[in-house]
């Protein structure tokens, strides 16, 4: 990790010209020369300072790979989780052709260290309760504190990321693409009054659900709805069943994780699971009276979509169209969900995402 001097540049030009380094190894010691340090404000609230172009890198948190994906970077990744690569995203392109690193939570860091990546992105907790820093920093890796889990940090996560992979203009392309879809639904929904009261719940766990800050929380919102849960300080939370029926919420969606319900998902093509989820919530005493209920506002989305942000804007779209038809009446979320797999992660769409869909 040697920032180049001009001292140094001058000497490469001499050898250069001595004939002792090539053309293109001197236009590398240049670039370093101009470009670099880069330093940046990661995740974690930590300086994280790169001394050269990257060209090798790990990833840790399951939310942070699609962005890599979106930014083209994918072919400098040589180390993957096996979260990612058997359960998460089997179906990102090349992902099968990388080294596994073991689990998100129980890291191979043997393998990793013998992978020589110039960089690893880890998530927040990484860093902060596991040391994960502390163990690859001195083996010369520089860990880069990365979430992408908040809709609200997206945008510089993605700058900063893109800064130190040296692709600025992709990621300027997408978030221009991404931004635009979020602020018409902002601009459509901003004066609306009264707002739509809802209630997200993790499917998997009957009434979990996010309060303050959590994903689910920032979903609605950013669709213009009102979290039934949003005034309460946790990010995770279990509600009481009389909660949920005083709240009387309007919607009510649910949220499900692929490999815990397998009823949404890339490789499923029919809505049956689905449909079959929101039947039997139908008989859920917590439930049942809701206005929601009464009137079929119920709905599931993927919670891979709903959690990871590079993709969450989509569950959005999905929401503001479930919230306000009449608004959203020209809105085909389907279409833009399809355009993003196709033309930011390069992979044909297919899967149930959104039930019912909404097109």
């Amino acid at each position: 990790d040697m920032i180049v001097s001009d001292e140094e540049l001058r000497l490469a030009e001499q050898s250069y010209s001595e004939g002792k380094i090539t053309s293109s190894e001197l236009e590398e010691i240049r670039h370093i020369h101009d470009n670099y340090p880069i330093t940046i404000v990661d995740s974690a609230n930590r300086t994280a300072t790169i001394y050269k172009p990257v060209e090798r890198m790990i990833i840790q948190p399951t939310s942070s790979y699609e962005p890599i994906w979106i930014l083209g970077a994918q072919d400098k990744v040589v180390g993957v989780t096996n979260t990612a690569k058997d359960l998460a995203y089997t179906w990102l392109p090349g992902i099968q052709d990388k080294s596994a690193i073991g689990g998100y939570k129980e890291l191979d860091y043997e393998k990793i260290i013998e992978l020589k990546p110039d960089i690893a992105l880890i998530s927040k907790s990484g860093i902060e309760t596991k040391g994960i820093d502390k163990i690859l920093e001195p083996a010369g890796i520089t860990v880069v504190g990365a979430e992408f889990v908040s809709l609200e940090t997206f945008d510089s996560e993605l700058k900063n990321i893109a800064q130190i992979l040296e692709a600025e203009e992709q990621a300027e392309d997408f978030l221009a693409w991404r931004n635009e879809y979020l602020n018409s639904v902002k601009e459509k929904t901003n004066e609306i009054d009264p707002i739509v009261r809802v209630y997200g719940e993790w499917a998997h766990e009957e009434r979990a659900t996010g309060g303050k800050t959590s994903a689910i929380d920032s979903t609605i919102k950013a669709a213009g709805g009102a979290n039934i849960a949003g005034d309460l300080d946790e990010y995770w939370i279990v509600l009481d069943p009389e909660f949920i029926m005083t709240e009387n919420p309007e919607v009510i969606f649910f949220a499900a994780w692929e490999d815990m319900l397998g009823i949404t998902g890339y490789y499923l093509d029919s809505y049956d699971g689905a449909m079959q989820f929101v039947e039997l919530a139908t008989n859920r005493t917590d439930l049942k009276d809701t206005y929601a209920m009464q009137n079929g506002r119920v709905y599931v989305l993927d919670a891979g979509c709903v959690l990871t942000s590079a993709r969450n804007f989509v569950p959005t779209l999905y929401l503001a169209k479930w919230f306000y038809p009449d608004l959203f009446e020209d809105l085909n979320p389907e279409a833009i969900h399809k355009e993003y797999f196709e033309k930011w992660l390069g992979i044909p769409y297919q899967g149930i995402w959104a039930y019912p869909q909404a097109s």
